[in-house]
C-alpha cells in the first residue's frame, strides 16, 4: 500500500490541478495538442536534471512531468475516456504482464519465453508480450514513433531488430561499423570537394546518406556500450558550449573580442580553455 504522505500529495495535486482547470484562463484554453509541446520540453529539462545528477533539480523536473501526466489525465476524464486512476491501473498491469520473471515465474515456459538470466533476455520477453497485446501493430517495427528525435528513432529501431536476434555480440563489431562508415564518408566527401559548390546531385546524395550512416553507426556503437546516445550528444554539446564561453572570456581578459579573432587564434585559446578545465 502506498504511504499515506503520498496518498496525500497526490491528493493535494489533483485538487490543484483540476482548480487550475475551472479557474485558470490559460489552462482551460488547453488540449492535448497545445499542451504536449510542454511535456516534450519538460521531458528533456527532465533528462538534463538526471544526466547532470542534481538531485534537487531532479525532484523538480519529476513534479513538473508528473503535472503534466495529471493533466493530461484530466483531459481524458472530461470526455469520459479514463482519468489518472485508470491511467495508473493501465501502467500498474501492463508492467506485471510484462515482467512475468518477478511475478508469475512459472508461467515463462508456457508462454514460449526465454528464460531470464540477464538484463537481455528482460527486453526479449518484453517485446515479445507486447506484440501479442490486442492492438499492436504487427511487424518488428510496429508502433515505432517516426517523429522521435533521431538518435531516438536509431536506438528504437536498432532494439527492435536486436530483439528478433538480428544483432552482433558485444560492441567491437557495432565499434568497426562506425569505423567502416567514417572511412565511407571522408572518400564521399572528397569527391565532393573536387567539383565543390557544383557537385553533381548523386554526390551531394551519398554524402547525405554517408552522413547518416556515420550518425547510426555511432548511436548503434551507444547502444552496444550501454550508453545513451541522446544524454551523451547533449552532454558533449554542454562540455563544448562550456570550453567556448570560457575561450571567449580568455580573449575578454586580454581586451580582445573574440568574434575579431582569427580562427588560428581561437582555437589557441580554446586549447588553452581545455587545459583549465577538470579532468
Amino acid at each position: 500500500m502506498a504511504r499515506p504522505e503520498i496518498e496525500q500529495a497526490l491528493g493535494r495535486l489533483d485538487e490543484l490541478t483540476r482548480r487550475l482547470r475551472r479557474e485558470c484562463p490559460w489552462d482551460r484554453e488547453q488540449d492535448e495538442r497545445s499542451i504536449v509541446p510542454h511535456t516534450v520540453e519538460e521531458a528533456y529539462e527532465l533528462a538534463d536534471a538526471a544526466n547532470a545528477r542534481d538531485d534537487d533539480k531532479l525532484l523538480d523536473e519529476l513534479g513538473d512531468v508528473l503535472f503534466q501526466v495529471h493533466f493530461l489525465s484530466l483531459l481524458l476524464e472530461e470526455r469520459g475516456a479514463g482519468d489518472l486512476g485508470r491511467v495508473a491501473d493501465h501502467c500498474h498491469d501492463k508492467l506485471v504482464r510484462r515482467h512475468p520473471h518477478v511475478f508469475s515465474p512459472e508461467e515463462i515456459a508456457q508462454a514460449g519465453l526465454d528464460e531470464v538470466a540477464g538484463a537481455g533476455d528482460v527486453l526479449r520477453n518484453w517485446e515479445a508480450i507486447k506484440a501479442t497485446e490486442p492492438g499492436r501493430e504487427g511487424g518488428i517495427f510496429g508502433e515505432v514513433p517516426e517523429n522521435l528525435p533521431g538518435p531516438l528513432l536509431a536506438r528504437k529501431v536498432q532494439r527492435r531488430a536486436a530483439t528478433s536476434g538480428f544483432d552482433t555480440d558485444g560492441p567491437q563489431p557495432a565499434l568497426d561499423a562506425l569505423t567502416g562508415a567514417v572511412h565511407a564518408l571522408d572518400e564521399v566527401a572528397g569527391r565532393t570537394s573536387e567539383h565543390g559548390a557544383t557537385a553533381p546531385e548523386a554526390v551531394r546524395d551519398a554524402l547525405f546518406i554517408g552522413v547518416g550512416d556515420v550518425l547510426f553507426a555511432a548511436v548503434n556503437a551507444a547502444r552496444k556500450l550501454k550508453v545513451d546516445p541522446e544524454l551523451a550528444l547533449r552532454s558533449a554539446s554542454g562540455r563544448f558550449r562550456g570550453t567556448v564561453e570560457a575561450a571567449e572570456g580568455l580573449a575578454a581578459a586580454s581586451g580582445l573580442r573574440w568574434e575579431d579573432l582569427s580562427f588560428d587564434d581561437q582555437l589557441g585559446l580554446y586549447l588553452r580553455a581545455r587545459l583549465q578545465e577538470p579532468q
